[in-house]
């Protein structure tokens, strides 16, 4: 079971002392970089996300209360909301590009390699394809609690919304998800977990 951090560096001293602001980043970076690499998958964008996860804790460490929960809890919330962002800043350059860029040729040896891949990665789009259509407050708690491993009331925390509100999302999301993937047995095993894992 998991300690409550309650110590003297939580986000609202950290965000005010440079001293204390030092201990809570290296009380929290692994975490956090963990959480940024599960969303991203170039280095650098990790290392700038993760930064500006901490830069976001000096503007908004006053909003921590921690009566209502872990620090970490909150923090994954705040880091939640910055590679948001990052994702919908992505979107709108591809979306540019896509309509500016022509397409390269390709030989047919890329052609066959491509081909492969794209056929081995189907489960896993098929799983992040019906993922995109749950609603936004479901999805976020399914990510949070099967690929974060938060509790479901950690994920409430990080997401503003009461524990009650956070287990009937959930439920609906595996419920959908379940029925968009279709049959376990035609979904990877690690993906069936992501489906399954309970809180």
């Amino acid at each position: 079971m998991r300690i409550v951090t309650r110590s003297r560096g939580g986000p609202r001293a950290a965000a005010r002392d440079p001293k204390l602001f030092e201990e809570f980043y290296r009380r929290h970076v692994e975490a956090v970089s963990r959480f940024v690499a599960r969303r991203v998958e170039d280095p650098h964008t990790a290392a700038d996300l993760t930064a500006e996860v901490f830069l976001a804790v000096i503007d908004s460490g006053h909003t921590y209360r921690p009566r209502l929960g872990d620090e970490r809890a909150w923090l994954f919330g705040v880091a939640r909301n910055v590679t948001s962002a990052e994702r919908r800043r992505v979107a709108r350059q591809h979306a540019l590009k896509d309509r500016i860029a022509g397409r390269r040729l390709l030989e047919p040896d890329d052609i066959t390699r491509l081909e492969e891949r794209l056929a081995a990665e189907r489960p896993g789009r098929r799983l992040l394809a019906a993922m995109v259509e749950l609603p936004e407050g479901e999805r976020a708690v399914l990510e949070l609690v099967a690929v974060d491993q938060l509790s479901v009331a950690e994920a409430a925390k990080a997401l503003g919304i009461s524990q009650v509100a956070a287990r009937v999302r959930l439920h609906r999301a595996r419920g959908k998800l379940r029925a968009l993937v279709g049959p376990p047995e035609e979904v990877p095993p690690r993906r069936v977990q992501l489906a399954r894992s309970e809180a």
